[in-house]
């Protein structure tokens, strides 16, 4: 939890401080236009009111007028002077030493409509405007007069509500992004403790994905990178578990059969027998340690592939001679179709080793009197080469893992055929250390295909 408040913390402040410096912007854009238009509106009514009383000047022009013009405005939040042409105040509804600077004020080129005087309403104690009139036999003018102390109690009024709103919102928006930072949090810190869990070797997890977003994606991945870890912690264990069976068998067989042949009243064959045995389970035991440090070789990519271009056909009579022999002790027979003029872009080496291991595997799993055909083809720059024995081949559901690590179909006779479970982990290895694929198509009791695709240029 103590983490989930930093990180929803961290990411709050920083939404909060973004969000609030844009309300605080908007804010006072808004009080500004706001403040701005309720004082326009304040000099345009000041304006208007000089000018009704200009035109009731104009229109009834005499003593009584002016003092109902003047008694009007006593009772009002303004005050008005009007004088003559040359400045001589005809009446006031206020002291007029107050207003003695504004009226004056240079009067020319005032229009009909009225004029704004003085608009400084923050320093000075009032806002002023003028109306030029025709009345009797004189002109004259109508000054308007606002005290700005209700306009500075309006703009105080509004600042005060503006704070309050302000405060609203920010407490409003800080409530919204806690807890928008929050779901954003959580499901990162799940992440954070997975990934822990995972660097304390638990690859077990499970992250619920919820979301179609980038946060989905990333918990989808890391739940991919649990199981395949699980997978191949799985996988190391139980390949831990076959190394130390196909150790402990062979060994086994040597020190019990080496302690029987050191028995004194053995007859001579009987010592030959138990030394044969021997034989033969060290020759497994070394088989099997070569094969590890191949794929050992193969696991920390220190082996080198040395590609060339070769004849395939030249390749194959020279894997035939090794392996055709074996074949014909178990009355089995080899077919090897391949055009002289397919040439392929491999390591030479490793090309054989290949087909050694997929003709040795279909050796031990074919029936006595049965064919194993190697067909070679090409097509454009594509090679395919497909062995094919007549076995009792792979059942559907063991396909996907017969190139794992010690894996056997048949594991009631893996000690009867003598294999390892390794030679198709190698073979696998080196198709993909040469970019090559590898397919496998398989029927009960008529046979196994593996078909490697190759290209026959560099």
């Amino acid at each position: 939890m103590s983490r989930l408040r930093k990180i929803s913390i961290k990411i709050g402040l920083l939404f909060f401080c973004l969000i609030f410096t844009m309300e605080v912007c908007l804010f006072f854009l808004l009080h500004q236009k706001i403040a701005h238009s309720r004082i326009d509106e304040q000099l345009s009514s000041l304006v208007t009111r000089g000018n009704n009383h200009r035109d009731v000047l104009e229109t009834y022009y005499n003593e009584e007028t002016i003092h109902h013009i003047a008694l009007m405005e006593v009772k009002s939040d303004t005050e008005v002077v009007i004088t003559n042409k040359q400045g001589k105040v005809i009446i006031s509804s206020a002291e007029i030493n107050q207003f003695q600077s504004l009226l004056n004020v240079e009067k020319k080129d005032v229009p009909r409509s009225g004029k704004v005087i003085e608009d400084n309403w923050k320093s000075e104690p009032y806002i002023a405007t003028v109306t030029p009139f025709k009345g009797g036999v004189d002109k004259g003018y109508v000054y308007m007069f606002q005290d700005t102390s209700q306009l500075k109690e309006l703009i105080n009024q509004l600042n005060r509500h503006f704070l309050i709103a302000g405060i609203a919102t920010a407490f409003v928006t800080a409530i919204i992004i806690l807890i928008l930072s929050r779901i954003i949090a959580r499901p990162l810190i799940k992440m954070k403790e997975a990934t822990k869990e995972l660097s304390q070797g638990n690859f077990s997890i499970q992250l619920e994905n919820k979301s179609n977003d980038e946060l989905g994606e990333l918990a989808e991945s890391i739940q991919l990178l649990s199981n395949e870890l699980n997978h191949l912690k799985t996988e190391r264990n139980e390949f831990l578990a076959s190394i130390s069976h196909e150790l402990r068998t062979p060994l086994t067989y040597i020190k019990g059969y080496a302690e029987v042949a050191k028995r004194e009243h053995l007859s001579l064959d009987e010592r030959l027998d138990y030394l044969i045995v021997i034989t033969e389970e060290a020759t497994k035991l070394t088989t099997l340690v070569t094969e590890l440090m191949e794929l050992a070789q193969l696991d920390n990519n220190t082996f080198t592939i040395q590609k060339e271009m070769f004849y395939v056909s030249d390749s194959l009579k020279k894997i035939s001679q090794k392996i055709l022999p074996a074949f014909k002790q178990e009355a089995k027979k080899l077919l090897i179709i391949c055009p002289e003029n397919i040439q392929i872009y491999a390591d030479p080496i490793r090309f054989e080793q290949i087909i050694l291991n997929l003709l040795e595997n279909a050796r031990k799993y074919s029936s006595k009197g049965t064919i194993t055909t190697t067909e070679i083809s090409k097509k454009d720059t594509e090679i395919k080469i497909s062995i094919h024995d007549k076995g009792k081949g792979i059942p559907d559901n063991d396909i996907p893992f017969i190139f794992e690590r010690f894996y056997r179909v048949d594991k009631s006779r893996s000690r009867e055929l003598g294999g390892t479970g390794l030679g198709l982990s190698i073979v696998k290895e080196l198709i993909d250390a040469h970019n090559w694929q590898i397919e496998v198509s398989s029927e009960i009791n008529k046979g196994t295909t593996f078909t490697i695709i190759a290209r026959g240029e560099s």
